[in-house]
Order: structure tokens, then C-alpha cells, then sequence
């Protein structure tokens, strides 16, 4: 339990994570939302950090902070997309995002209700936290993700590779008068066809 200064810095860091959240969605400037969505990681990774869970607290700051939301603010910035259009065809998409989070409402409601009406079933779905002295939060944290969840963790990571293929995929736009490379032909190439050996005699140039 967090008491005292603990407990005060815990509801600040959320109070910030929220308010983070929700300018992300509502700020106009696509560059002000990676800003505030970098300000919501920070803060989430000082609440793990808080509550005990320091590597996923330091995994979300080399990750998403250094990694996927500082990606996200190039591309903003550097690419040239019409927010205006994109944003014009929003509203149609409405009906469908409000039914998706009416979904996951009900099923954190669920989660949350079973868990309060039923306290045994955690003791069958979670696995035995061992004690601080013996194993630290990242060594137990590693061994059931390379244990127990292996197969689960490696699915993860397929699907992330199939998502950056799919991003490389759809930013691929093939403009004319500019040349584009064929990896075919540059691994079929031999190397007849770009070198060609001369024979120089001596004291006179090509």
C-alpha cells in the first residue's frame, strides 16, 4: 500500500497521465498529441515504477517514449498529410469506435466484477509471486515470459513484424521520374556485368 508522499505522488502522476490522455485525443495540432501522448507514457512509467513494476515502468520509456511515440513524431512532422481530409470522413467512422469502446467498458466492468464477486478465481489464473529476496521483479517477470508464455511472447512478436510490414507497405508510394531500386536484378547481377578489369601498362594512365 502507498502511503504518505508516496501516496501523493501516485494521484499526481495519474492526475497528469489523465489529463495527457485526454488532450492527445482533443488537441488540433497532430504534433501537440505525440507531445502530450510522450507526456502520458512518462507519466504511466513513473506510476509502474511507483507501485513496484520497474521494468515494465523502464521498458515503457526505452520503448514506446524512445522508440515508437518519438517515430510517430518524425513521420508527424516530416511527412507531408493532409489532416484537414483525414479528419473529414471522421465522423462516419463514430458509430463504429463508440461501439468498440462500449465493448471494452463491458468486458473491464466484467473483469473487475468477477474478480470482487468471485476473490478465488485470481488464485487460479495468476501464478505465485515470489518473494522479493529471492527473485527480483524483472527475473520473475523473465521467466514466465520464456517459460510458460513463450509461445504467447514469440506470437507477439510476429504480429509486431507483420505490423511494421504493413506500415512500410502502405507509405510506399511510387511517384514518376523517380528512380526506384530492383533488389531482383541487384542479387541477380553478376559480377562481369558491373566490373571490368583493364590492363594498364606500367607508366601510362587509362
Amino acid at each position: 500500500m502507498l502511503t504518505g508522499i508516496a501516496a501523493a505522488f501516485f494521484y499526481l502522476f495519474a492526475f497528469i497521465m489523465l489529463a495527457s490522455a485526454v488532450l492527445v485525443v482533443a488537441a488540433r495540432n497532430p504534433v501537440h498529441s505525440v507531445l502530450f501522448l510522450i507526456l502520458a507514457f512518462f507519466n504511466a512509467a513513473a506510476l509502474f515504477i511507483l507501485t513496484g513494476a520497474e521494468f515494465l515502468g523502464l521498458i515503457l520509456l526505452v520503448v514506446y517514449v524512445g522508440a515508437v511515440a518519438v517515430l510517430f513524431l518524425f513521420v508527424v512532422m516530416m511527412l507531408d498529410v493532409d489532416f484537414a481530409e483525414l479528419k473529414s470522413g471522421a465522423l462516419k467512422y463514430a458509430p463504429i469506435g463508440a461501439l468498440v469502446g462500449i465493448i471494452i467498458a463491458v468486458e473491464l466492468i466484467v473483469v473487475f466484477a468477477s474478480s470482487h464477486f468471485s476473490p478465488t478465481l485470481a488464485e487460479h489464473v495468476t501464478e505465485p509471486m515470489p518473494s522479493l529476496t529471492e527473485r527480483t521483479n524483472t527475473q520473475a517477470l523473465g521467466d514466465i515470459l520464456y517459460t510458460d508464455y513463450v509461445f504467447y511472447f514469440q506470437l507477439a512478436g510476429l504480429v509486431l513484424l507483420v505490423a511494421m510490414i504493413g506500415a512500410i507497405v502502405l507509405t510506399l508510394h511510387h511517384r514518376s521520374g523517380v528512380k526506384r531500386q530492383s533488389i531482383s536484378k541487384q542479387v541477380a547481377r553478376m559480377p562481369e556485368d558491373t566490373l571490368e578489369i583493364k590492363k594498364v601498362e606500367s607508366g601510362k594512365g587509362i
